[in-house]
């Protein structure tokens, strides 16, 4: 197979090259093609690609995560993914489980724990737009520049958009509304920001004051502008 088809594949499974050349490799070694015989299913296939395997489910078993703990750290650490909990895991235990089931274990995990709220949101509805808390960096000849980053979300799809910005100004602040607009081909009904000045005048859980270019800027689109609840989420 060529090397751009290859690479295609790569893209469209989000799998690295390697493991795409090594599959395509298996797969001429075990003479098989596509389409795959009649009446080999899913088990019969691993076995053709990679032979018998060996059952490790007992001892995975045994060396169950403490997902309270790692559930724990996640929040506690910002930088901190479930693949790095994941590699550190696995040194501990060579034989445990892999990533995909590790991920489906832990959310299984979550979804028995207590919910405070569960938001519902209609398609369409809502656009979630704030700054992300870390800056970016754009290397200049003058140097090094620290950047902003600005993200907007759709609650119903998590489709997001994002940019970066020299500053959070309100010029600034409303060009990127406008770009996101314009990318996502329309406008939402609310606009969900947190509570930045740009956006929010003066913070209030129940009577907020948006900032009047915002909120013209809102009404032109026909959208309203409720911000996100002051303090902590939980």
């Amino acid at each position: 197979m060529r090397r751009a088809a290859q690479r295609e594949i790569s893209r469209s499974c989000g799998l690295a090259q390697s493991t795409v050349h090594r599959v395509l490799r298996r797969t001429r070694e075990a003479g098989l093609s596509w389409p795959l015989p009649e009446g080999l299913d899913e088990e019969r296939l691993q076995e053709r690609l990679y032979g018998q395997r060996k059952k490790v489910r007992g001892k995975a078993e045994g060396a169950r995560p403490d997902f309270g703990a790692i559930h724990k750290d996640l929040k506690k650490h910002r930088r901190l993914t479930l693949r790095l909990v994941w590699k550190e895991y696995r040194q501990q235990q060579p034989e445990g489980y892999g990533y995909s089931r590790f991920c489906e274990l832990y959310r299984s995990w979550r979804k028995r724990q207590h919910v405070v709220m569960r938001q519902r949101h209609r398609a369409g509805e809502k656009l979630f737009v704030d700054y992300a808390g870390d800056t970016a960096t754009v290397h200049e000849a003058a140097g090094p520049r620290a950047v902003q980053v600005f993200v907007a979300v759709l609650g119903a799809s998590s489709y997001t958009y994002v940019e970066a910005s020299w500053s959070q100004c309100l010029e600034h602040w409303i060009e990127w509304h406008v770009r996101a607009l314009e990318f996502l081909g329309g406008a939402p009904r609310i606009l969900v920001p947190d509570n930045l000045k740009s956006g929010v005048t003066r913070v209030s859980r129940y009577s907020p004051e948006i900032n009047r270019s915002y909120l013209r800027m809102a009404r032109h689109y026909e959208m309203a502008v409720v911000p996100a609840r002051p303090y902590r989420p939980r």
